[in-house]
C-alpha cells in the first residue's frame, strides 16, 4: 500500500514527475518547508506531479518514491537536487544509484534526468540579494543567556551499527545506506528492541575496496557491498536475532579480499 505522501491526486494520463532532493530532515520545520518549496514548484509546473525525497534520513525517501512510480502513468522523472553548493560526486552517485535501481527492478523505466542544482540557475544573483537584504534587516544577536547545567543520560544500547563515511564509501552510496538504516531504526524501534541499536556515521573504517562498508559491535562484524536490502537483512539477523549475515560478512583473514557476488534472497 502507499504511502499518503506518495498518493496521486492528478489529471489521468500526466506523464511527467519532478523529484526536490534534499539530504536529510526529520524535524517539523524543515519538513514544512520542504512542502512549502514543493507546492511552489507544483505551481510551476505545467501540471506535472511534485514530490520532495530525502536520500539520507526522512521521509519519504528518494528510493520510495522512485520506486512508487514504477506502475503509474509516468514517462519522464526529473530530478532537481536541492544542495548548495552542488558537489560533483553526488550527481555522480545518484546516477549510478538509478541506475543500480533499474538494474534491481527490471521493467520499464520512465525517462530519467537528473538537474545541474541550484547554484548553476540564472536567477542565483537574484536569490543571494534578497537574502542579503534579509540579513540586514535581522535582529541583532543577543548577548547570551546563562544556561542551566543540563545532564545527559548514558546510553544503554549495547549494539552499535557504525556506517563508514570515507570517500570511497560515500562514492559507492553510504550516505544513502545511513539514511535507509536510520529511518528503519526508527520505524522498528530498534533502540528500545531486544539488547538496543545505535547507530552512528563514522570516518574510514579501512576495507575501502569492500564498500560500502558498515560494522557491527559487540561482534565487530564487518559488512561490504552492503545496499538497502543488505540493511534489511542485517536488521533482521543480526540485530534482531542476534546471527550475522555471512554471505555479507567479512572476516580479518589478514590477506586482502575483494567483493563477493551478491546473493539474492528473501530477507
Amino acid at each position: 500500500m502507499r504511502s499518503d505522501h506518495l498518493a496521486f491526486k492528478q489529471p489521468a494520463g500526466l506523464g511527467r514527475a519532478i523529484i526536490l532532493i534534499a539530504r536529510s530532515a526529520i524535524a517539523a520545520a524543515p519538513i514544512a518547508e520542504m512542502e512549502r518549496l514543493r507546492s511552489l514548484a507544483a505551481a510551476r509546473a505545467d501540471g506535472a506531479w511534485v514530490a520532495y525525497a530525502f536520500t539520507e534520513q526522512g521521509a519519504p525517501s528518494l528510493r520510495e518514491v522512485v520506486l512508487g512510480l514504477l506502475n503509474e502513468p509516468i514517462t519522464e522523472i526529473l530530478f532537481v537536487p536541492l544542495l548548495l553548493p552542488m558537489e560533483p560526486a553526488f550527481a555522480a552517485w545518484l546516477t549510478k544509484t538509478l541506475q543500480r535501481w533499474r538494474a534491481e527492478h527490471p521493467g520499464p523505466w520512465p525517462v530519467l534526468r537528473i538537474g545541474a542544482g541550484l547554484s548553476q540557475g540564472s536567477a542565483i544573483a537574484d536569490l543571494l540579494t534578497e537574502q542579503i537584504d534579509a540579513a540586514r534587516g535581522a535582529a541583532p544577536v543577543s548577548h547570551p543567556q546563562k544556561a542551566p547545567q543540563a545532564g545527559s543520560l548514558v546510553p544503554a544500547q549495547k549494539r552499535r551499527v557504525l556506517v563508514c563515511q570515507g570517500g570511497p564509501c560515500m562514492a559507492a552510496g553510504a550516505d544513502l545506506i545511513w539514511g535507509h538504516l536510520r529511518n528503519e531504526q526508527a520505524r522498528l524501534g530498534l533502540r528500545e528492541a531486544g539488547e538496543g541499536t545505535m547507530s552512528a556515521k563514522t570516518s574510514c573504517l579501512g576495507p575501502c575496496n569492500l564498500a560500502p562498508v558498515l560494522q557491527v559491535w559487540p561482534e565487530g562484524t564487518v559488512y561490504g557491498g552492503v545496499d538497502e536490502a543488505g540493511v534489511d537483512r542485517i536488521i533482521a539477523s543480526h540485530l534482531q536475532s542476534g546471527e550475522p549475515v555471512r554471505d555479507l560478512a567479512y572476516e580479518a583473514t589478514g590477506r586482502k579480499q575483494t567483493l563477493r557476488p551478491k546473493i539474492l534472497s528473501a530477507t
